[in-house]
């Protein structure tokens, strides 16, 4: 018998180890935040008390009231609430709405980036869509929990890379060239998906609530503030792609 391990010959080969691939194929880093949203969430529905669960809110959450008060006046939280608050969240479903969509855009922009380069990424993009949130809601004493603003930022990245022209020989979208802002806005994909989602927020801001509880209002400028962020400033976190890999030489890229 021989025992010799056959090496794909052509690309037809390929896809008989891709199609073996597991359906949550999410990287490491994408699988741990997803963990720790989930404990975040379990700990405050299963253990904690609704005036222990107010508390951690108050403390974690983003309060834009907070930035007309003195900082000398208050404690911290004005420093670390602009990040915090993307790991709290209301509901179950608003856990598992955010959730879903985080792994279909952040898995390819973590994989096209990295994990250290993601991380950085939800920090800012949470900055960025708080900021936005802030600016529009000045003195505000709401408060603003949920990762939605940092999945929109996600989407924004993938527009510059995850929706290229059809091609011959297909291959990750992790790997496909970056857009330049201009080539975006040229790709019918990214114009229509763009819109969509811009008319999706826009009836959200109106008060014509998509999903969830039609009392519970939407952040939708925190939406909007990340998106903003992840699709003009990813290529300050992007890294150099080959312009077309050698697929015949590197046929592993075809598992994703």
């Amino acid at each position: 018998m021989d025992n010799h391990k056959r090496e794909p010959e052509t690309v037809e080969d390929i896809p008989i180890k891709r199609n073996r691939t597991p359906v949550f194929n999410l990287p490491g880093i994408l699988l741990a935040t997803l963990g720790l949203l989930g404990a975040i969430h379990a700990v405050q529905s299963l253990l904690l008390s609704a005036n222990a669960v107010d508390w951690l809110f108050i403390t974690f959450g983003f309060i834009p009231v907070r930035y007309v008060i003195p900082f000398s006046e208050q404690g911290l939280q004005w420093l670390w609430s602009p990040v915090t608050y993307s790991l709290l969240h209301g509901s179950v479903e608003h856990i598992l709405f955010n959730g879903l969509w985080l792994m279909a855009f952040g898995a390819p922009v973590v994989r096209r980036i990295g994990s250290l380069r993601y991380v950085i990424f939800w920090i800012l993009s949470s900055v960025a869509a708080a900021a936005l949130h802030a600016g529009l809601n000045w003195g505000d004493p709401t408060l603003l929990i949920g990762a939605s603003g940092v999945v929109s930022g996600l989407m924004g990245a993938a527009c510059r890379f995850a929706f290229p022209p059809e091609r011959k020989v297909p291959r990750p979208a992790h790997l496909n060239p970056r857009l330049s802002v201009a080539q975006s806005f040229r790709s019918r994909t990214v114009v229509v998906f763009t819109v969509f989602w811009l008319i999706g927020n826009g009836l959200i801001a109106v008060g014509i609530p998509l999903i969830g509880d039609p009392n519970q209002p939407i952040a939708w400028d925190a939406h909007i503030g990340g998106f903003i962020f992840g699709f003009f400033l990813f290529s300050f976190f992007d890294r150099k792609i080959p312009a077309e890999p050698e697929i015949s030489q590197e046929p592993d890229i075809l598992q994703s």
